[in-house]
């Protein structure tokens, strides 16, 4: 044993080593806790990391479409069934780009082109007719007029359709624009778009379109020269300017008939403008019955604006006040002569006849 212990001894004085001292036993402790407390973050952050990539995974596609509108809930839903601009509303999501119907499945709003087309009239009432079918959840529409069949046909199909809203199945999409009613070409290239598109036109008292249209001229540039002036060709004949454009487009039988040439009478809707003033919904039933929607659009939503003598749209929830179109809706017009009036009422008489037979429907205008 004595000797065990000499050779040890000289063992460790040969390396020149001594027991580790007190010190170095702390040492190795805390270098032992450190590499103990490094592997548990470790562990941890990759165990984190592992949950979060997985939640990714399976949102990736929510992640790949912007929310772009609301389909429930209920009031004056501007921004839900397109905007002014391009149609997009403006609300969070969740799960942007997604839909959830009452099943609770998510379907994707897509861009397409427009099932329907309100055509016209200008100062018809087109501007009240579209953000009254906003009103409908199933309704998708573009605020804005895209004037693709009169101005940018050549932009072509793919630039037209990322004009739309997007729309979930299901849902119809739909623009306005009144200038395709009387361009003369429009008609062949709506239908090569689509040969079972809706058309739907709001049609008004050619007399008093023609002033309200005069009216919102003057209002732009008031320089212009009298109604009265521009409405004759000589005012000692009486002869009518009938191609003065506030006049030539109250000639609807004639703009009518190039529409017929292309499209079957079932699927051109008219719409009373007088009508949809003094019943809304009356008018805005029809045009749901004509587009196959339930009718949701009701005299619920409307009451009747006696300064401005227009229907406007109770106030939706969520909202403080009434909505109304903007105050060119409405406006007075301006004052034309009595006799000015009878002769434009004689010179249409004619054409709203032939118009009245054409459609199968008489508006009763004078």
């Amino acid at each position: 044993m004595a000797a065990f212990h000499h050779r040890h001894h000289k063992l460790f004085s040969h390396h020149h080593l001594h027991p580790p001292g007190a010190d170095q036993l702390r040492l190795f402790h805390r270098l032992t806790i450190a590499s103990s407390l490094s592997i548990l973050c470790f562990s941890l952050v990759y165990f984190l990391t592992g949950c979060c990539e997985s939640d990714l995974t399976e949102n990736s596609e929510v992640q790949a479409y912007p929310r772009d509108f609301l389909v429930t809930g209920s009031g004056w839903p501007h921004g839900r069934n397109g905007t002014d601009a391009v149609g997009e509303g403006a609300f969070g999501s969740a799960h942007p780009g997604l839909e959830t119907n009452s099943s609770g499945k998510e379907w994707t709003a897509t861009r397409r082109l427009p099932q329907a087309l309100i055509i016209g009239v200008k100062k018809g009432g087109t501007r009240a007719l579209l953000e009254f079918l906003r009103l409908h959840p199933d309704i998708r529409a573009l605020g804005s007029e895209p004037h693709f069949f009169d101005r940018h046909y050549a932009r072509g199909l793919n630039w037209y359709r990322s004009m739309m809203p997007k729309a979930l199945e299901g849902q119809i999409v739909m623009e306005k624009t009144p200038r395709y009613f009387v361009t003369v070409d429009t008609p062949q290239k709506v239908r090569s778009m689509s040969p079972d598109v809706k058309l739907i036109v709001v049609v008004r008292d050619p007399v008093t379109r023609a002033i309200s249209d005069y009216t919102q001229i003057i209002s732009k540039t008031p320089n212009i020269p009298s109604f009265e002036s521009l409405a004759f060709k000589n005012h000692t004949t009486g002869q009518i300017d009938s191609l003065w454009s506030p006049l030539w487009i109250g000639l609807y039988a004639q703009h009518m008939e190039r529409w017929l040439a292309w499209f079957p009478q079932t699927q051109i809707h008219l719409v009373s403008g007088e009508m949809l003033i003094l019943n809304p919904a009356g008018e805005l039933g029809k045009v749901q019955d004509f587009l196959g929607l339930q009718r949701i659009v009701m005299d619920k939503h409307f009451y009747f604006n006696k300064t401005k003598g227009f229907p406007c749209l109770k106030k939706p929830e969520g909202s403080s006040k009434p909505h109304c179109l903007g105050k060119t809706k409405g406006r007075t017009h301006v004052s034309i002569n009595p006799k000015v009036i009878l002769k434009l009422r004689q010179f249409y008489k004619p054409h709203n006849q032939r118009f009245y037979q054409m459609v199968g429907q008489n508006f009763g205008w004078k």
